[in-house]
């Protein structure tokens, strides 16, 4: 593990002075060879983790759309000029990258959540170490593979495995500016405040739930096509999967409100 923030330390060395253009066009042949490999990599997540084909693609296409973003961040990294902010004072602001960033990913999307995090990060002039969720760690590794082809230099984005004493290490390294993390919140409670009490930047998405509100108009077919899909596509291993609720007597109150409000 510190060889691959060591990999990372030496290689933001010369990645954060590559001009934006140039580490743009790294995202924009990444696209590409990610679309290439879709198929591959759709049979890749779909023996380790599950999910079918169907589901396997639009997880990858999901993540893909991140990469796309970061094909065209640079108006994102631009500073602010303020003249005369005071008498003979003007003032100027510069967005530059941190250094070595982490990523913690979970099982339930192998591709879409990892691209999440390092494509934007790297983009920006930052290298990375990402951690992989110990249940599906073969895809994430793949995407890399395909990132190194599609001109990041070794040690850009670097990738360990473990689980428990993994993450502890990536929240304690002195030299991790920031991490990121999806999952439960257990586990997103327990980065966000070690990783936060050793100074870094710590963005941690946990445990999200959809909610459904049905209105008197709906069709009943596609209601109940949504809500089982919502809810129980993918086993309802989803962090957006719906929550489950008795809908019926709130369609009563809805229709009789609405009733009173005509009379």
């Amino acid at each position: 593990m510190k060889s691959a923030v060591d990999a990372a330390s030496e290689a933001f060395k010369t990645w954060s002075k590559v001009s934006v253009s140039e580490r743009q066009r790294v995202m924009h042949n990444y696209q590409r060879l990610i679309r290439e490999h879709t198929t591959e990599l759709a049979e890749m997540i779909t023996a380790e983790q599950g999910k079918t084909i169907a589901d396997a693609k639009g997880d990858i296409f999901r993540g893909l759309e991140v990469v796309e973003f970061a094909c065209g961040v640079a108006p994102m990294m631009m500073g602010e000029t303020i003249e005369n902010v005071s008498a003979g004072m003007d003032t100027y602001s510069y967005r530059v990258p941190l250094g070595v960033c982490g990523g913690i990913a979970p099982f339930n999307f192998p591709a879409m959540i990892p691209l999440w995090m390092y494509p934007l990060a790297i983009t920006t002039g930052n290298t990375y170490v990402l951690k992989p969720s110990e249940r599906v760690p073969t895809t994430a590794q793949k995407l890399v593979q395909l990132l190194e082809e599609a001109g990041s230099p070794p040690g850009v984005v670097n990738i360990i495995h473990g689980s428990v004493d993994t993450v502890n290490f990536l929240c304690d390294e002195p030299r991790i500016r920031a991490l990121s993390f999806v999952g439960s919140n257990q586990a997103g409670e327990h980065i966000y405040n070690r990783g936060s009490a050793n100074g870094k930047r710590v963005q941690s998405n946990m445990a999200a739930k959809n909610h459904a509100v049905i209105l008197p108009d709906a069709d009943k077919h596609q209601v109940i096509n949504a809500l089982v899909g919502a809810a129980f596509g993918a086993a309802g291993q989803r962090c957006m999967a719906l929550r489950c609720v008795n809908t019926l007597p709130y369609m009563a109150d809805l229709q009789t409100s609405q009733t009173s409000r005509q009379q």
